[in-house]
């Protein structure tokens, strides 16, 4: 059963329904349900389907493409010398099935790009020349190489340029569609633990399907990730490995990113990580950004300029326990539940929920039909000395308002104290008088469990809980 993913059921199914052929090119980070997606959708039915190998060579790849036709019917198949000869036999098959829609499902496609292979070559000529003059094929590419699928085929600039029909990036489960998976698998985790969860291991279907009934959210972190044989515990690499052909750029700014609670502009990875401020840099950027892994935010009041942040759960919390890890604690989480350094995670880790959520914040807000931007803001020391100001979340409104955003961890109610009322009103002050005049400012703020009434809660005037990020 799918959960969730109702509007890309929809957009899949009225790709079938067509009148004409369609290129629908799937992509998303490794484990977030592609295959599952394409399989339930059309009820692993397809007229031919083939997964590209894993760290294959071209050999490799053209005979595991011929098996996938011998099992698709096709009798008496050599193993094609190149590409050319494979989409031939392709069309040979294709030309021999029933009438009909004929659903042509290639999984992990980039894998099937071997150095000097002429892959991509060969799929523009099988869609250019073939599979577009004909009304009856749809065509389904799926990779968790992200960048692969943008650079070789949405941005192409050769026989592939626009001919996709339909792109799909398949996103993390939301926590409504995380404690809806949960429900069905009978499991009832406490609103809480469902969080601390989502926390550690994002929205990644793959990993919740692990998880085990009759443990706490402790002992299955424990069991997965901190257990030398857990089945993430050596996840990390593996995802990183399978996304990116030379990983190791990429790992450097997740980890730069991982150290900087507050983010980083481009100059500063840059700096940070000795990369060359080119065109390559920008690559590096974009793909970690199109496969989830960090989220740029542009600064209120200047133009092209942003600062990026690690936004993926499961890296932050890789890089905040286990990459320096040396204990060999099986039990690690479970005995830092009340640890310092645990206490200094979730207040990141929350923020990275709540920037994740953003459409839930709008929802609870009552501005869902107000056009929004979200900005990072920071302003530094005031000529007159006043100290400067950094805001992480700032929600600009089309309707005249800005709201101020502050996230705040606690697992009982949060007390409002007057150092954060202090320092709302300071960040509320430095905005307008540096950048918000003819704004209202709402100082608003983001907790699990609501503001108690004490202290000095009267300062906030919007308040949204776990409650309002748990909304579908």
């Amino acid at each position: 059963m799918i959960i969730g993913r109702n509007r890309e059921q929809k957009v899949l199914r009225e790709a079938y329904d067509s009148e004409y052929s369609q290129f629908v090119a799937i992509y998303g980070r490794r484990r977030v349900g592609k295959t599952f997606l394409v399989r339930e959708t059309f009820d692993y039915q397809f007229t031919f389907e083939h997964s590209g190998v894993a760290q294959g060579n071209n050999r490799v790849q053209l005979t595991a493409f011929r098996d996938s036709l011998v099992d698709a019917g096709m009798h008496k198949v050599a193993i094609p010398a190149n590409w050319m000869e494979a989409f031939a036999l392709l069309r040979q098959f294709i030309r021999q099935a029933p009438e009909g829609k004929k659903v042509i499902f290639i999984d992990e496609i980039p894998w099937m790009d071997a150095p000097r292979s002429n892959f991509v070559s060969a799929l523009e000529y099988f869609w250019n020349a073939f599979a577009s003059a004909r009304k009856d094929i749809l065509l389904i590419i799926c990779g968790s190489a992200t960048s692969w699928i943008i650079n070789k085929v949405l941005k192409n600039h050769g026989g592939l340029h626009n001919r996709v029909t339909c792109r799909l990036h398949i996103q993390p489960f939301s926590l409504y569609e995380s404690r809806k998976y949960m429900d069905s698998r009978g499991m009832n985790f406490s609103q809480y633990d469902l969080l601390e969860l989502y926390m550690a291991l994002g929205g990644i279907p793959f990993y919740w399907s692990m998880l085990e009934r009759g443990k706490s959210a402790a002992q299955n972190i424990d069991n997965l990730i901190f257990n030398e044989n857990g089945q993430l515990h050596n996840e990390f690499n593996e995802l990183y490995d399978s996304l990116f052909k030379n990983p190791e750029q990429y790992v450097n700014v997740v980890i730069a990113l991982g150290n900087a609670s507050s983010g980083m502009t481009r100059e500063e990875i840059i700096k940070t990580c000795d990369l060359d401020g080119n065109g390559k840099t920008t690559r590096i950027l974009e793909d970690l950004q199109e496969c989830g892994f960090i989220r740029k935010i542009p600064f209120y009041g200047r133009n092209n300029n942003a600062i990026f942040t690690l936004i993926d759960n499961f890296t932050l919390f890789y890089l905040k326990f286990i990459k320096d890890n040396k204990t060999n604690d099986e039990q690690y989480w479970s005995h830092s539940y009340l640890s310092p350094v645990r206490s200094a995670w979730v207040g990141l880790a929350f923020e990275k929920v709540c920037f994740q959520h953003i459409k839930q914040i709008k929802q609870a807000l009552g501005i869902s039909g107000v056009v929004t931007t979200v900005y990072s803001w920071r302003v530094g020391p005031s000529p007159d000395g006043e100290r400067g100001a950094q805001i992480d979340m700032l929600i600009d409104r089309a309707d005249n308002m800005v709201n101020i955003c502050e996230m705040k961890f606690s697992k009982q109610e949060y007390v409002v104290t007057r150092d954060d009322a202090m320092s709302l009103h300071h960040k509320a002050h430095r905005f307008i008088t540096d950048k918000g005049q003819g704004k209202s400012v709402c100082l608003t703020m983001i907790t699990v469990n609501g503001i108690a009434k004490i202290g000095y809660w009267s300062d906030i005037q919007q308040s949204i809980t776990a409650d309002d990020l748990f909304k579908e």
